[in-house]
């Protein structure tokens, strides 16, 4: 999972952590070298799943909040238990447009 330097400051205080030792502890540089990402677990799953619940669960980052409902991958339902939830048309639409916002600030600031 991608991580805003917003969500690690987050996050980092919510495990009672400096930024500098979360992200030495509990990130990696992402694929495409654009920040940092969470690091997984062997298997492959989010290092802070615990069991079927995340154990940052108040402050999890936007990409986490997304899942499964604005994205997905084929055969997520085997190995996650996230449930999808229904929204309204409305809020589908405001959430992609604040999706697509993002994208594009984070495009205009690098």
């Amino acid at each position: 999972m991608r991580l805003t330097s917003e969500e690690i400051t987050r996050i980092a205080e919510f495990k009672g952590m400096s930024e500098s030792d979360f992200i030495e502890k509990h990130t990696r540089l992402r694929w495409d070298r654009g920040g940092l990402a969470l690091k997984e677990q062997p298997d492959g799953a989010c290092i802070f799943l615990e069991g079927e619940g995340c154990a940052i669960q108040p402050v999890k980052p936007q990409q986490c909040r997304e899942f499964p409902n604005l994205w997905n991958f084929p055969g997520f339902e085997k190995i996650c238990h996230a449930i999808p939830r229904e929204v309204s048309e409305a809020e589908y639409e405001r959430r992609i447009a604040l999706i697509k916002q993002q994208g594009n600030d984070r495009e205009t600031s690098a």
